[in-house]
């Protein structure tokens, strides 16, 4: 009987712990209170100046888990800087390809496209707003 009573614990005591995780897991949106992003970000904060971000390339802005480029002369475009292969943080963007240094997934800077895996999802896209020579949030 003591068998029975602790498998009914146990069995109780995971499952009160398997909603609490995926309680603490279920976010929501993507905007929190107060005009912030998720992860603390303000919109409207300034991420990068366009003079910082070369034409047919881009930069990471690691603090922020994003890669900002510049396909084509006055065309900016984000995107997580988090790949969507294992999770690695990209490490730069070379030759018209965001690059993940972690199994060489190469990324489009144009559209965060897949250009070579093991990555088969393209990269989430960020939206952002140019003012004058300041990229933010948008």
């Amino acid at each position: 009987m003591s068998g029975v009573a602790r498998r009914t614990v146990v069995s109780a005591a995971g499952a009160a712990g398997l909603a609490a995780a995926l309680t603490a897991c279920g976010g929501g949106g993507t905007e929190a209170k107060g005009g912030e992003q998720e992860g603390g970000e303000q919109q409207g904060a300034t991420l990068a100046r366009t003079g910082d971000i070369p034409v047919g390339g881009g930069k990471v802005i690691a603090a922020q888990g994003l890669v900002i480029t510049q396909p084509k002369a006055g065309e900016f475009k984000a995107f997580s800087s988090k790949c969507t292969h294992a999770g690695c943080a990209v490490s730069g963007v070379k030759d018209g390809v965001i690059v993940c240094p972690c199994h060489q997934s190469h990324f489009d800077v144009s559209d965060g496209s897949v250009k070579s895996g093991p990555a088969t999802a393209p990269l989430p896209p960020t939206p952002i707003q140019v003012v004058g020579d300041e990229i933010s949030f948008g």
